[in-house]
């Protein structure tokens, strides 16, 4: 009898290339993991590493030239059945649309650049709650306008937004950016998703809202039991938001587990890196901070074997040629790494 629990999301060899004219961009690479129901899944790495294309390719929002070239990207929808394969959706089909948004939501990177400037914040919010609206009756009827208006009041209550029966009636271009953050976390709630994906969603705000927001994010996930994937180059954020972690270099996952174990005991020379350049509140003052050496390989120039290897302390002569598998290392963690083991990706 096997008793453990059904993944919510489970994307397993996951790529995405982009055809350009200078040659083939492939920005996910093989990329596999899993998000259980409730979970809080950090995802991390430096900037460039194909983060922001693997959560593009869940909603089947990759900009063309880039398309899904193989994998699956499979998503249990709420009610029960199979999981379906999202990435085998037309892009634009029904099913596709009433998923996204309805039962996977994004909070962008830019909030301001997400809501439509000659609109009301509320009539946005309102149009997607009419649109999905079926899932705020147990009888799936439509919902009126005035509904519709009252839940986005009381969404901007639960967010933390002063004032809401005024700001309802606001334009992105009046709100502060805390506001405009918190706006968004509420649209991206009004359909009451499953699974929401937070797309480095404290980036463009000061570190007292940025506090603020990821408080916020906290206690609205433990309140509605909302699965989070949470993507961010910041270790310190993913300290505070995760229970589990996913390393993330070229489009690639270089190593994954629990977030109190890939902090404590990293077994990935990537990851190990990462973690020293971290500022200490005990480390000494006016010493340079620890930097990874080299720079991320161009797109169009992607090194043959291990992808971290150019750049790898712990370099090994077959690093060069193969590519490591994904394989368990200890009780409860994975790397890619032949430090660890000797099985390499299949040719």
């Amino acid at each position: 009898m096997n008793d453990a629990p059904t993944p919510l999301l489970s994307v397993r060899d996951l790529r995405v290339s982009f055809a350009m004219d200078e040659g083939l961009v492939r920005a996910v690479d093989g990329t596999s993991f899993d998000v259980m129901p409730g979970q809080v899944l950090g995802v991390v790495g430096e900037s460039g590493c194909g983060k922001s294309v693997t959560m593009k390719a869940i909603l089947q929002l990759v900009e063309r030239p880039g398309r899904i070239t193989s994998g699956e990207i499979r998503f249990r929808r709420r009610g029960g059945g199979e999981p379906i394969d999202l990435a085998r959706l037309p892009p634009r089909g029904p099913a596709m649309r009433d998923i996204r948004g309805g039962e996977i939501a994004l909070i962008p990177q830019e909030p301001m650049a997400s809501f439509s400037p000659v609109h009301t914040v509320g009539d946005q919010i309102i149009e997607a709650i009419q649109l999905h609206g079926h899932r705020w009756h147990a009888d799936g009827r439509k919902l009126r306008r005035a509904e519709a208006r009252d839940i986005t009041i009381g969404l901007f209550r639960d967010v933390g937004i002063s004032m809401p029966e005024q700001r309802v009636d606001a334009y992105s271009w009046q709100l502060s950016g805390g506001l405009r953050q918190r706006a968004m976390i509420a649209m991206a709630l009004s359909c009451k998703p499953s699974l929401l994906i937070a797309d480095e969603p404290t980036t463009a705000i000061d570190v007292t809202t940025q506090a603020q927001v990821l408080a916020l994010l906290r206690d609205l996930q433990a309140k509605y039991d909302t699965a989070i994937i949470f993507i961010t180059h910041d270790l310190g954020v993913i300290a505070q938001m995760a229970s589990y972690v996913v390393v993330m270099y070229l489009g690639r996952v270089m190593e994954e587990g629990p977030v109190d174990d890939i902090f404590h005991a990293p077994r990935h020379p990537y990851t190990r890196a990462l973690l020293r350049s971290i500022p200490s509140l005990y480390g000494e003052t006016r010493v340079a901070l620890p930097v990874i050496a080299g720079t991320l390989p161009h797109p169009f120039n992607r090194p043959p074997g291990c992808p971290f290897h150019p750049r790898c302390p712990d370099v090994m002569p077959r690093c060069s040629a193969d590519v490591p598998s994904l394989k368990p290392v200890g009780a409860s963690q994975l790397a890619s790494c032949f430090l660890h083991h000797d099985k390499a990706e299949p040719a």
